[in-house]
């Protein structure tokens, strides 16, 4: 049996990052890959700022030995999104349409509507955390308490009304 590769866009990656709880994509999912766009933006720019999620992900990422993928430029150049997108959401999609049924981790939903566009399958972070709950990795007080965290963090953008409506489809 095949196993769906994964794309993770920068979203996903900090927000699980700051949350210190990467370890759902490694319960998840056999292997994610990034793109080295995704890795700069998260772990290069972040290690510059000081950022504690940056050295998580390095971290993490180094122990999993997951891949950084560069994207062929012929793939990058093959497409042309419908809206303006950020240097890694590009490469995820743009990586995404070269593979078969892949599932493309985004928070964005600009990207997301744009990765819904080129039917691909997508999930985002809230997504992930009913996934691991649906799954059995973690209980409703775990999620509860994870959705909870990332409605008030000021430096993860998902908004309350959000959390709130994926704890009560839960429920």
């Amino acid at each position: 049996m095949a196993t769906t590769t994964v794309l993770c866009n920068a979203g996903p990656l900090m927000a699980l990052g700051k949350l210190n709880r990467l370890d759902v994509l490694a319960d998840l999912y056999h292997q994610v890959q990034i793109p080295r766009a995704v890795y700069d933006e998260v772990v290069t720019q972040g290690l510059s700022r000081g950022s504690l999620d940056a050295r998580i992900v390095r971290s993490f990422w180094q122990r999993q030995a997951w891949p950084i993928v560069d994207v062929p430029e012929p793939i990058l150049a093959a497409y042309v999104p419908q809206v303006i997108l950020d240097p890694g959401e590009i490469e995820v999609l743009a990586l995404a349409q070269s593979l078969t049924d892949p599932l493309v981790l985004l928070d964005d939903e600009v990207a997301r509507a744009e990765a819904r566009r080129l039917k691909l399958d997508v999930r985002g972070t809230l997504g992930v955390v009913a996934q691991a709950y649906h799954q059995g990795l973690l209980s409703f007080d775990q999620v509860e308490s994870l959705v909870h965290e990332i409605a008030v963090r000021p430096d993860i953008w998902i908004g309350a009304k959000l959390c709130e409506q994926l704890l009560a489809s839960l429920r």
